[in-house]
């Protein structure tokens, strides 16, 4: 019985044979949960998913040490389409679409292992969670807004019916009523629809809101995880990832004990 479990465990990753840009990470994404993985600029966050998309050749990178699967399957041994073929799709950061085709023909590329009777159905999921597609669809894709390039991005993911969703910096650069309307559909693709999430963000407020359980990872280190709840409770995560705190402002020198407690940057 399949039960899409990924599973990524002490992996390392190196560029050019010599800079470590993941060390020692394991993560674990459970069936019909939304998993986010936190993280600044730089952390590994993307690293990562290059790894588990089976594309780090193409920046001259390679695992080390460590092991991916899928459902027990090794997908390091597998190329980047068969990945694809087992249900996990990446939506990539900077959306990447094909700028000079219409919204319905990148629908299309999504979806096109399939024939024209399964493409049509799923472009109707698509329209339904995103309207304003519907209205755009025989639009150019790069003359679109940042918000509807990410809605055609998450769509053309979902034309290839993906067993996990791969998000990758979702909300960069969108307004915040744009952001609302992408994580509002997330939401719904995990509930309604059971579909696994591995959510990549730096927006951990948002982020966390909608995930059952998340990784903090730093410097090419996970060094904190647990349910969603605990994380967003933590003191250090509320501080240094939330902008939260329940004390008045510190004083500089306050400021920078504070920051020497942060653990993982021990």
């Amino acid at each position: 019985m399949s039960t899409d479990v990924i599973e990524i465990k002490n992996l390392q990753v190196i560029y050019g044979g010599a800079i470590e840009a993941v060390r020692d990470v394991s993560i674990r994404v459970e069936p019909g949960k939304i998993v986010a993985l936190l993280g600044s600029n730089g952390a590994g966050k993307s690293t990562l998913l290059k790894a588990l998309s089976g594309v780090l050749d193409d920046e001259d990178g390679e695992i080390e040490a460590g092991s991916i699967t899928h459902d027990g399957i090794d997908l390091t041994a597998l190329r980047p389409d068969q990945i694809v073929r087992r249900g996990i799709v990446q939506v990539p950061e900077g959306r990447r679409l094909f700028a000079s085709l219409t919204v319905d023909e990148n629908l299309d590329m999504g979806g096109y292992t399939a024939d024209r009777r399964v493409i049509e159905e799923r472009r109707a999921v698509v329209f339904d969670l995103f309207p304003r597609l519907a209205e755009r669809r025989r639009q150019i894709s790069g003359y679109l807004s940042g918000g509807e390039q990410q809605m055609v991005a998450i769509g053309r993911a979902l034309m290839g019916s993906p067993r996990v969703l791969v998000l990758d910096e979702p909300s960069l650069g969108l307004a915040p009523i744009v952001i609302e309307h992408i994580y509002e559909v997330i939401r719904r693709l995990n509930g309604d629809l059971g579909l696994t999430v591995l959510l990549v963000e730096q927006n951990a407020q948002r982020a966390l809101a909608i995930a059952d359980y998340g990784y903090i990872i730093e410097r090419g280190r996970i060094v904190l995880d647990g349910e969603a709840r605990t994380l967003e409770g933590n003191a250090d995560v509320r501080e240094f990832y939330l902008g939260l705190s329940g004390a008045q402002r510190k004083s500089l020198r306050e400021i920078k004990h504070y920051k020497r407690r942060k653990r993982w940057l021990s």
